[in-house]
């Protein structure tokens, strides 16, 4: 599968952002007909047949001097540097301006390739009006309208086809664990603590470690590559344009990595923000392991473990699945406890059951639990099968996917996790109608 990042980048209102919309899938950045309303970058993963990338979303690029323009300009900057594939939006409603010509002139110092949209071109009477675009040396302009979702898949299909050749992992470079957290609880700590010694930067300053840095190293005969990812805030946290290209390599290296190790300060506790980072690698279907750090800090009694065992449990529900370890990367408490762990949760998400097996579970399932009626109708599975790995991943062929309640669907979960060792990792549900003979 081809990975990659597209940039869309433009002047103010041309419909970057109803585009953007279309491949994320998703009312992701805000669309209004007011120029500059997206001043920020923003991100989201998509998916192509063949291929999963990043988009990002940048605010409008004009050659007048308008409020928060500098601002924009250097996050536009950030994302191009960030990107594989530039998508450059026109408007063809309105026609070719100077600001179009300022963007084509900036891309073309770039060496990223470029794809070219004009947008707007909302129906036949228009598609004249793409020719004038080639005056900007950018290739074959490609007619698209962001309202009505024409030529997206086009332009998609344009963008993948420059999206750089996948890496080839090596196979003995061992399980690559990523240490992710707000930034401050101590990851280059802990990282320094697993390979005894210092090979990170390591300060009591918030945003000390600006990009991922991959350290292979072995254990116990066994090999590993740990990451020391920058702290990632949620989006909105996020102020300076150096920070934010840091969280963008702190994604990049959850979606790369193997096991994420979520990492929470004991002393401050469990925080809002907390909650999005560990959600990252949760919505990327990566086996999570949380640790409690500065454990050592803390004044603590018989009932301290499991007080706070109970906090990250309500805290977060949806990692309900994750170990917890209270370690100090500090003192070295209970630090290469860890190793055990992520082997053990990323053996887990590489398991697979057979089909006559999984069957048999789901089959007892149903008759101790069936499903509750909807509208007079039941959810039935009638068949299920492991299609993938890292995360597990079960298809159900069913009676109608829609009968299916997220309660059940949480059911379903449970019941596998009851009968299968699936700790430490996420499993992935998806039901399909079955086709009658």
């Amino acid at each position: 599968m081809k990975t990659g990042v597209i940039a869309i980048v433009g002047r103010p209102n041309v419909g970057k952002s109803t585009i953007f919309n279309r491949i994320a899938g998703d009312r992701v950045s805000i669309v209004e007909d007011t120029p500059g309303v997206t001043r920020d970058r923003v991100y989201a993963l998509a998916q192509w047949p063949g291929a999963e990338f990043r988009v990002i979303d940048t605010g409008g690029i004009q050659l007048l001097d308008q409020p928060y323009q500098k601002e924009i300009q250097a996050q536009v900057n950030i994302a191009m540097e960030e990107a594989d594939v530039i998508l450059f939006v026109t408007d063809g409603k309105t026609g070719l301006t100077e600001d179009d010509q300022y963007i084509a002139r900036m891309l073309q110092k770039s060496t990223k390739p470029v794809v070219l949209a004009v947008n707007m071109i909302d129906d036949d009477s228009r598609l004249l009006n793409i020719y004038e675009f080639y005056a900007l040396g950018m290739g074959d302009p490609i007619a698209v309208s962001g309202v009505h979702g024409i030529g997206i898949g086009d332009v998609l299909e344009e963008c993948i086809s420059k999206f750089p050749e996948e890496e080839k992992r090596d196979e003995e470079e061992g399980i690559r664990i990523a240490v992710i957290g707000e930034p401050n609880v101590g990851k280059s700590s802990l990282v320094n603590a697993i390979l005894k010694e210092d090979r990170a930067i390591v300060a009591n300053e918030q945003g000390t470690t600006r990009d991922a840095v991959d350290t292979p190293f072995e254990y116990e005969g066994r090999s590993y590559v740990i990451v020391d990812t920058a702290g990632i805030r949620k989006r909105g946290r996020v102020y300076e344009s150096v920070e934010k290209y840091s969280v963008l390599r702190a994604l990049s290296a959850i979606e790369k990595c193997d096991v994420a190790i979520f990492l929470i300060d004991a002393e401050a506790g469990i925080r809002e923000q907390d909650k999005h980072v560990a959600g990252y690698a949760h919505d990327a279907g990566k086996p999570v392991i949380i640790a409690v750090n500065k454990w050592d800090a803390l004044e603590k009694n018989d009932q301290t473990m499991n007080e706070f065992t109970e906090k990250v449990r309500k805290e977060f529900v949806y990692l309900s699945y994750a170990p917890i370890l209270f370690i100090s990367a500090k003192t070295g408490q209970r630090v290469m406890n860890l190793l055990p762990l992520v082997d053990r949760v990323y053996e887990n998400s590489c398991r697979r059951i057979p089909t006559n097996v999984l069957n048999e579970v789901i089959a007892d399932s149903q008759v101790t639990t069936p499903a509750p009626a909807r509208n007079g109708k039941r959810f039935r599975i009638y068949y299920a099968a492991q299609v993938n790995t890292n995360p597990p991943t079960f298809m159900l062929s069913c009676n109608d996917p829609k009968l299916m309640h997220f309660t059940y669907q949480r059911f379903i979960e449970n019941t596998l996790r009851s009968a299968f060792d699936f700790e430490g990792t996420p499993i992935r549900i998806i039901t399909r109608k079955k086709v009658s003979d």
